[in-house]
This record gives C-alpha cells, sequence and structure tokens, in this order.
C-alpha cells in the first residue's frame, strides 16, 4: 500500500494544487529518505517543492580526527580496530581505514558493537577498539553494552551526534531558506516528538516525522505544505506506526546513564553547539581517547574541489559539484558523501536519473 503508484499520483496532486507559490524548500536530515526520495523519483512528481538533502549520514559528517585516531590506533601493537562497513572506507586527514589494513594495521568490519565485544572476549590478549558512530539511533546499543560491563580490553572511539542541535544549526546559518522540515524516521524512534518542538516553535519551521515509503514521504510533504500555507509551526508525525510522543523511554535512560552531551565536530559544517555526546566520567576506562592518551592533530580539508560540506548544508545538489562522477565515483570516492550507502553523492550516482516509477 505505501508504495501504491495511484495512490502517490494523488498526493502528489494534492501537493501540486496547494503550491501557491513557486518554490518550497523542505530539508530532510536522513539518508534514507534521500535514498526514497531520488530512487522513486519522487521529486519529479512535485516541481515545485525543493527537496533539499541535509547532514543524514552520519558516516559523511564523522570527524577526521576520530578517523586518524582509529588509523593510527590500528598500527599499533596488539590493537584491533573495528568497525561497521560504511567506515571502512571514509578517509580522514590522509588516510582510511582500509588503507591502514593495507599497511597491516589490524581492522575487522563488524555487523554490531556487540561482535566487537565478543572479539574483545575471545582474544584478552588484544585491545579491542570499537568505532560507534551514528546518530540517536545506534547510541542506545553503544550505551546497553557499556552498561554491560564488557571485557577490560574494549573501548570505544565515541562518535555518535544528536540531530536536532544539526537542524537548529543550519537554520542559525541561514545560508539556505528553509521552509520545513522532514525529521528523520529512526532518529524519531529513539527520541520521539519533544526534542523538534522547541526549534519549530522558535525558529517558526514546521517539522513533520515522516517513514522512509514513498507514500511516507509524500504525506510527509503534503502536511508540510499545508502547515507552511497555513503558518502552524509546530511539529507533527506522519510516521505513528513506529514513533511515539515520548519515544523510546528505555533506549534514552540507557543513553542518560553513559553518555554526556558536548559540543561537536561535524565533517563539512564544522562545530555545533551541544550535538555531540560523550562517554560519563564514570565510564572513562572505555573511552580509547584515555585509554591510550594517542595525541591526533586536528588538520583537515576537503579534498580540493570537493562540495561535500555544499552538499551537507544543503547548498547545492550532488550532482552540482564538479568533482561528482567523473573524478568522484562509488569504486574511487573523493569525499566522504560519495562513500557510504547512506550519502548524497552515493545515492544520486546510483539513482538519480530515475523520474517516478
Amino acid at each position: 500500500m505505501l508504495r501504491d503508484k495511484s495512490l502517490a499520483l494523488k498526493v502528489a496532486k494534492y501537493i501540486n494544487e496547494r503550491c501557491s507559490r513557486d518554490k518550497y524548500t523542505i530539508m530532510h536530515v536522513c539518508g534514507t529518505h534521500e535514498y526514497t526520495i531520488t530512487h522513486f523519483g519522487i521529486r519529479s512528481l512535485i516541481p515545485k517543492v525543493d527537496l533539499r538533502a541535509g547532514p543524514g549520514c552520519p558516516v559523511c559528517v564523522a570527524s577526521p580526527v576520530n578517523i586518524d585516531l582509529a588509523v593510527k590506533l590500528s598500527l599499533m601493537d596488539n590493537v584491533l580496530v573495528t568497525t561497521f562497513g560504511d567506515m571502512f572506507k571514509v578517509r580522514g586527514s590522509k588516510f582510511s581505514l582500509m588503507d591502514s589494513k593495507g599497511m597491516g594495521g589490524r581492522v575487522s568490519i563488524v555487523y554490531s558493537i556487540h561482535d566487537a565485544v565478543e572479539l574483545a572476549r575471545r582474544n584478552p590478549d588484544l585491545e579491542v577498539v570499537h568505532f560507534a558512530i551514528g546518530f540517536e539511533t545506534t547510541a542506545p546499543s553503544t550505551a546497553a553494552m557499556i552498561l554491560s560491563n564488557p571485557p577490560e580490553n574494549f573501548s570505544i572511539i565515541p562518535t555518535h551526534l544528536l540531530i536536532p542541535p544539526a537542524m537548529l544549526h543550519l537554520l542559525n546559518l541561514g545560508e539556505v531558506r528553509i521552509d520545513g522540515f522532514i525529521c528523520p524516521g529512526h532518529v524519531s524512534t529513539i527520541i520521539g516528538v519533544k526534542p523538534y518542538l522547541g526549534i519549530a516553535c522558535s525558529k517558526r519551521v514546521p517539522m513533520v516525522i515522516a517513514g522512509f515509503e514513498p507514500l511516507d514521504v509524500l504525506i510527509g510533504v503534503a502536511m508540510l505544505i499545508d502547515m507552511i500555507n497555513n503558518g502552524e509551526c509546530t511539529v507533527k508525525n506522519e510516521y505513528t506506526r513506529a514513533v511515539r510522543f515520548e519515544g523510546n523511554v528505555k533506549a534514552l535512560e540507557f543513553m542518560d546513564k553513559v553518555f554526556k552531551v558536548s559540543d561537536a565536530y561535524w565533517r563539512g559544517i564544522g562545530f555545533i553547539p551541544n550535538s555531540g555526546l560523550e562517554l560519563r566520567d564514570e565510564f572513562s576506562m572505555f573511552d580509547a581517547r584515555v585509554k591510550f592518551d594517542v595525541n591526533v592533530e586536528a588538520d583537515y580539508n576537503m579534498p580540493p574541489g570537493c562540495r561535500c560540506g555544499d552538499v551537507l548544508r544543503g547548498l547545492i545538489m550532488p550532482w552540482e559539484c564538479p568533482l561528482f562522477a567523473k573524478v568522484c565515483t562509488p569504486e574511487n570516492p573523493v569525499g566522504p558523501c560519495m562513500v557510504s550507502f547512506e550519502g548524497s553523492c552515493s545515492i544520486a550516482y546510483k539513482y538519480g536519473g530515475f523520474t517516478f516509477h
């Protein structure tokens, strides 16, 4: 039903009939939303709605300093670094974990933090360091594992980031006029509705939490167009089958026990206040940065010609970057947005030519 073509066309017709001006700019901050929008050609259905992708890919915005730290640790004796597959090829200032493995470093791709802890248990003479990355969606599993009394030879590089502060930051930057936000479904299953309310009201920007099927996105856009036209500045939930107002209370409790909020660096965007998660002092023994006391200098610039930062801030579409599909491809990625399957450039490269189907 949520991929029914006739229903999708009816919702698109509803949207187009209610577009009372030439352009509405709606931003989302979710790689899966960008996949749905691009893969199903949703932009071609609603020409007066400019759907912009924001920083919805945690791999794309991961701090190069943390990647450099992971690379340096992987090259040390008796250290094994674990990572998720889409993080493996993302470069820091010079090298990726894939490069490190080619240089003899110990790197293992895992499917979950649980796999990393099991590696530590099976290899007590090896220090296992997990690259703990993701938004609010993956932070609870990291917190739960830290609370489960992992072995002493296990630690993490905390690289978890928070989406609502990034949305507020983009609005404060004012580089792009944002008429409304589609809020990320996965993140919202954890945090619920409340964290968006203050931003929507103070910045007078309506928001809709939407699911990931084509009809979810189209209904979310329709709700936003009506809210924009009516001057409503609140948060509505289209994704009621998965998102509760209060979110996942148990997951939020785990996160609060283990993490404290901190300022964080987002690649391509810069430092965003209160947008990161650090381990609380009582869990510092599991922080690889504390455990190994390795100095890594913050020295990074986007590769020459790469406009991933502009893509992440919604200033341009991927194909407006001069490197896109020429120098920069998924097989030979120059910038981080072409590496991850959630990256806007990678999605545009694979599915960008599609009209609605």
